[in-house]
């Protein structure tokens, strides 16, 4: 993997790869896991759903994360792909015409730091491919929740199944890497008091990417302390997992 890019050929995929494929313009990448025999297990709400965010107008900007194909031109390898929750679908389904990049974990801060963009890396380490493979085909069966963007989305989806890992608060994102990046962005300068330390563009940019950079890594699956492994029979067992707050209880109670 390089320092710029994560994108990775389809011959080098192994059952158990955390992948994903960006979209729009690389404003938002979808996530999944790789199953083996070109197929795919991810996290999604179906072609012109909405996709939790509660607004109409991020609804329309970040757009459905589902393949291109409609109930009138099934893909014929994967069928429907239009259904929201977690699906299977073939590579060239999920990828929808974007390129394949590997989401890669146990990187050293310096290099999770070095990659200026969330939701491309972690600090945490991959469970064994079985366990990881085994929790893709068990949620595929039973479901992950409801969708939420910001605590619930593809990425907390394939994040789980590589890990196991849940947060258990239910003041603050996800798993999600791009999530907390797309917050930390916005905050990084109009929330912080270090601002009034320097009046000129070059300081305050400065300090923006500093508190950026801290806030990314402060948020990370890898170093954060509200998170708790919850095996995947008892997230599946527990009652209400249509609501994100519902998930977190359930990370809190084991």
């Amino acid at each position: 993997m390089g320092l710029l890019s994560n994108k990775i050929d389809r011959e080098a995929l192994k059952a158990g790869d955390h992948i994903y494929s960006w979209r729009e313009a690389y404003i938002y990448a979808h996530h999944g896991i790789y199953v083996g025999d070109g197929m795919v297990i991810h996290f999604t709400r179906g072609a012109g759903q909405e996709i939790g965010t509660g607004s109409t107008v991020m609804d329309r900007f970040l757009f459905s994360s589902s393949p291109v194909h409609d109930t009138d031109n099934p893909c014929p390898k994967c069928g429907d792909q239009t259904r929201d929750g977690v699906i299977s679908s073939c590579l060239d389904c999920f990828l929808s015409g974007g390129n394949l990049y590997l989401f890669e974990y146990d990187v050293s801060p310096v290099l999770f730091l070095a990659k200026a963009r969330g939701g491309t890396c972690t600090l945490a380490s991959s469970d064994p491919a079985e366990d990881v493979l085994s929790r893709a085909l068990f949620l595929l069966e039973n479901g992950f929740g409801g969708y939420n963007i910001f605590k619930n989305n593809c990425e907390d989806f394939a994040i789980y199944c590589k890990t196991g890992l849940l947060v258990f608060t239910s003041i603050s994102v996800g798993r999600s890497g791009q999530a907390a990046s797309y917050l930390a962005a916005a905050s990084a300068v109009v929330s912080t008091p270090l601002r009034f330390l320097t009046t000129s563009f070059s300081g305050l940019a400065l300090v923006g990417y500093g508190m950026y950079c801290a806030s990314r890594l402060v948020s990370d699956i890898g170093v954060r302390r509200d998170v708790s492994k919850v095996p995947v029979e008892r997230l599946v067992a527990s009652s209400g997992l249509d609501q994100p707050e519902k998930i977190a209880e359930v990370a809190k109670e084991d």
